[in-house]
């Protein structure tokens, strides 16, 4: 009995023995096929998420460099728009100081030297350029104004408009020159008139008002300097140096080139407008 229960014993720890080391090979085994497959899912994840952001950032200059190619061209289209714009104010600037000058010096308003009379159709050059500078400038300003305060000119936003206020602004011109009275006050005082009805029928914005008499303000200014310089005078100056009516003309020109680059800024589109 004692025999046999001594081999049973042995026999039993042997077989013990003999398991354990298997069951530890099997449990590493374990261990080490899930942390293989631990770190294959982590890599596969972190490799999909690093496609993600370099696929983000490739989206991301895509639409940066499509925002700056816009801006770029919407940027050069306002500046051809801009310059286009300066260049045909500054044309009819020119031009109606050409033609209203000449006018005044036929009626003896305004007297230049001699050797300025005998350049290109006897007038000076420099009134063109000077006129068509400040046309561009004010043509340009209107629009600007209006949106800066938010309020954009909608009256009699058209062409013929456009026109008539120009051939209201030339028969202001023609009537200082035309109308006699028995002293310039009283032409002053009718031209005025005619100058706040042009823009009261063409324009009635403030910012237009406004641009209008800064715009008289300046140019008597300016004239006030070159007669005084001796550059050409005025008959019979009875404002400084002078006539009282000239900045009534150059309240009316505001006026009317402001107009003008009004209706520029708007383009080839007409839009429907209320009287």
């Amino acid at each position: 009995m004692n025999r046999s229960g001594g081999f049973c014993l042995d026999h039993t720890l042997k077989t013990s023995l003999e398991k354990a080391p298997k069951c530890q090979m099997s449990s590493l085994e374990d261990h080490c096929w899930s942390c293989s497959c631990a770190s294959n899912v982590e890599a596969k994840h972190s490799s999909g998420a690093n496609w993600l952001a370099s696929k983000a950032d490739e989206m991301m200059s895509i639409i940066s460099s499509m925002l700056s190619n816009a801006y770029g061209s919407l940027y050069d289209v306002r500046t051809a728009n801009l310059i286009r714009r300066g260049f045909v104010l500054f044309t009819v600037g020119a031009f109606l100081a050409l033609v209203l000058n000449l006018l005044q010096i036929q009626r003896n308003v305004t007297l230049f030297p001699e050797e300025v009379m005998t350049t290109l159709f006897s007038s000076a050059w420099w009134i063109p350029p000077c006129c068509g500078t400040g046309a561009a400038v004010v043509g340009l300003l209107y629009p600007c104004l209006d949106r800066h305060l938010g309020e954009p000119h909608k009256f009699k936003r058209e062409w013929a408009s456009v026109m008539r206020c120009i051939a209201v602004f030339v028969g202001i011109n023609h009537a200082s020159v035309k109308l006699n009275f028995d002293n310039n006050v009283q032409l002053s005082l009718t031209l005025a008139a005619l100058s706040l009805g042009l823009w009261w029928t063409f324009d009635r914005s403030r910012s237009g008002f406004g641009l209008g008499v800064t715009t008289a303000f300046l140019a008597t200014v300016f004239t006030q300097l070159l007669v005084y310089n001796g550059v050409y005078q005025y008959t019979s100056p009875d404002f400084l140096y002078v006539r009282s009516w000239l900045p009534c003309i150059f309240f009316s020109g505001g006026v009317t080139v402001g107009n003008i680059g009004r209706q520029l800024a708007m383009g080839a589109v007409e839009k429907p407008h209320m009287d």
